[in-house]
């Protein structure tokens, strides 16, 4: 499931932090609305992503953020490319 550069992309970005909102991460994937959407669903569907919606002042806003099971997932992803790497 991560092997999908923009999910991985995605994981990635949202790793380091609580949670992020939807513009910010389709900006620093450098994705289209609905790419990430599709994305952020399969990874919603997977458990990996929580999607929170709610509004500042009167505009609507879509925050995502990784699951403790997306954190794990991310996590395993990682040390499995690192012994790919070392050999």
């Amino acid at each position: 499931m991560l092997n999908a550069p923009v999910r991985l992309s995605v994981v990635a970005a949202l790793a380091p932090i609580e949670k992020a909102e939807f513009g910010f991460v389709r900006d620093l994937v450098e994705v289209t609305d609905s790419v990430l959407s599709k994305q952020v669903s399969a990874l919603e569907e997977a458990g990996w992503v929580a999607v929170a919606k709610g509004r500042v002042g009167r505009r609507p806003r879509t925050w995502l953020s990784l699951t403790t099971e997306g954190r794990a997932v991310y996590q395993r992803h990682l040390a499995a490319l690192r012994a790919i790497a070392e050999g």
